[in-house]
């Protein structure tokens, strides 16, 4: 009972912060994260309240299987950004793109956390500098979906962006596979190549097979229906499954074969959005079922950030130095790279702003990094600050971006007048009054 309970007071929280925030014109993502911190064990938590607030990060994470589908439907909608005729239109800008800044961000962070190893070395050793540099990398698609999602952002830049963040997953992947593998070499003494290029390799392969072969299932399956309330359902059981599914791991001799639960689900929306031919119906339906859970995502996101790491001056120096290089990597890799292919210079100049935000795919890499033993500790406590800082200012940034851009735009005025006639054309009960009224500080807002 108290995980229900827990459930429905994050979302309830996350809901009435949200019209706090409203009157700043901020994202309600960051609403969200600001709710579960808020409601997590370092404030309400530690007052003890039973079902209202976290106690432990052991409450937090007895919902992680809810923040996993809750990824999952994220991966299933950025796969609506592939359909081919988009692909036609920014398909190789994106592909150039999205490796590049990647590459850009993980090579500074490198750079500048080798630096600073030279002038500590006992503090922060070359196998946690690398391993960093490949966290940095990755990009969090969940926090730039929901800001896409609530301002409608449509223009040049939010076609190229969602594809890039979707990529980033890949390249995160490979790129980290990589230098963890060189870490692991530096730290025990000997290499195994066959785990450091085969198993990224193997699992993005893996993924996106399961991924296509889930998308022409559900396409065959959802063609045995014709109401639109069992085919929505069909939608999300297949999320349901491909998530369940991607957590299987497979040992193969000195390597171990999994799938990235994002991947597979990315790859699930592309195939189905690609051959089903009710495609656009049924993501619209998935989207507005699946927007309560997300909001409980961010709301649990923001209660597993940890605070304590603020106790420790030197993780906040190294942690600035991680965001920094990283900001610039991203920023002057996704400029270049944006110049080099022609891209239009709103989408050169305010790309890189957009890709800052970083959370899950940061963290899950951190797991992994335990291996590296008190190495491991310091790059999950480096990376828990960083994604603090990038979880609550990457929205706003985002929002920013799009709107300089001319992705967001206000509601233009004829639509806020047409609504007043239709109002007025019928008797004013109470919702109509509060629909006016709600227009009216609309306008307020927009002068």
């Amino acid at each position: 009972m108290t995980a229900l309970v827990n459930v429905a007071f994050a979302l309830l929280a996350g809901l009435l912060m949200t019209r706090f925030f409203k009157k700043g014109h901020l994202p309600d993502v960051t609403a969200f994260l600001v709710s579960g911190i808020l409601i997590g064990p370092f404030i309400l938590g530690r007052f003890g309240f039973h079902g209202f607030g976290f106690r432990s990060f052991q409450e937090v994470q007895s919902l992680e299987l809810l923040s996993n589908v809750a990824m999952g439907f994220i991966a299933f909608s950025i796969g609506n950004e592939f359909r081919l005729e988009q692909l036609r239109k920014t398909g190789r800008q994106a592909l150039v793109i999205g490796v590049l800044q990647a590459l850009a961000a993980a090579i500074l962070v490198d750079l500048s956390l080798l630096a600073f190893h030279l002038l500590a070395p006992q503090t922060l050793s070359i196998p946690a500098a690398i391993t960093l540099g490949a966290i940095a990398s990755a990009t969090a698609p969940a926090a730039t979906l929901m800001v896409v999602r609530q301002y409608k952002a449509k223009g040049k830049l939010t076609e190229l962006l969602l594809p890039i963040v979707a990529l980033d997953d890949a390249v995160g992947l490979v790129v980290f596979a990589v230098s963890f593998g060189i870490a692991k070499a530096l730290t025990n003494g000997s290499a195994d190549l066959a785990a450091i290029l085969l198993e990224p390799l193997a699992e993005i392969i893996g993924s996106l097979l399961l991924g296509a072969l889930g998308g022409v299932l559900l396409t065959w399956l959802e063609m045995l229906f014709h109401s639109n309330t069992n085919r929505n359902s069909m939608t999300i059981a297949f999320v349901f499954l491909m998530v369940g599914l991607s957590s299987v791991s497979i040992p193969a001799g000195s390597i171990s074969l999994g799938f990235s639960p994002l991947l597979v689900c990315m790859m699930l929306g592309t195939v189905f959005c690609n051959i089903c031919p009710l495609s656009e119906d049924l993501m619209v339906r998935a989207d507005k079922w699946s927007r309560p859970l997300l909001a409980v995502f961010f709301v649990i996101s923001g209660a597993e950030l940890e605070l304590s790491v603020f106790a420790r001056p030197v993780l906040v120096l190294i942690g600035a130095i991680y965001i920094l290089s990283r900001c610039l990597g991203k920023y002057f890799g996704a400029m270049v790279s944006a110049r080099w292919m022609g891209c239009e210079e709103k989408v050169v100049r305010y790309l890189g702003v957009t890709l800052f935000p970083q959370a899950g795919v940061a963290l899950g890499m951190c797991v992994t990094a335990q291996q590296l033993g008190a190495d491991g500790s310091l790059i999950r406590n480096i990376v828990l600050f960083s994604v603090l800082i990038y979880e609550l200012a990457g929205p706003l940034l985002t929002k920013w971006a799009l709107t300089r851009a001319g992705d967001i735009t206000e509601k233009p005025q004829e639509i806020v007048e047409r609504r007043d006639r239709k109002l007025q054309a019928v008797e004013p009960g109470p919702a109509a009054v509060y629909m006016a009224k709600g227009d009216r500080k609309h306008r307020k807002a927009v002068r």
